[in-house]
């Protein structure tokens, strides 16, 4: 996928894409989880997936702007989302099943970038 405007950013694009996927995975699982019946019991999960949202939006608007800093941001989002993949792989829903993958891939790159 080109960039929204022609810049400088497009070898961040991959990172770019895969951590506003994964925002937008954390926010409908976080969703989804309020709605189960065991919500208690995700409560920490719940957190976990705010943090992840709230740190993969703002990787990719540093990355957008070409932040000087984006690289060590896409450190710390590396390891929040491999923390949030590893607390939402403890639930069998579907829908945290599939954010659990789309944060291990948005890490993937958030390293690949940050390298």
């Amino acid at each position: 996928m080109p960039t929204v405007v022609d810049s400088s950013v497009t070898q961040f694009q991959t990172c770019i894409d895969a951590c506003n996927k994964c925002m937008q995975a954390c926010e409908e699982c976080l969703t989804s989880c309020l709605k189960e019946a065991d919500v208690q019991a995700r409560v920490h999960c719940i957190n976990m997936l705010r943090d992840c949202a709230d740190i993969c939006a703002l990787a990719s608007q540093w990355m957008s702007r070409g932040s000087m800093y984006a690289k060590q941001l896409c450190q710390v989002c590396a390891t929040i989302c491999d923390a949030c993949a590893t607390e939402c792989a403890k639930f069998q829903d579907a829908h945290c099943k599939d954010c659990a993958d789309a944060c291990r891939k948005c890490a993937d790159e958030c390293r690949r970038m940050s390298a």
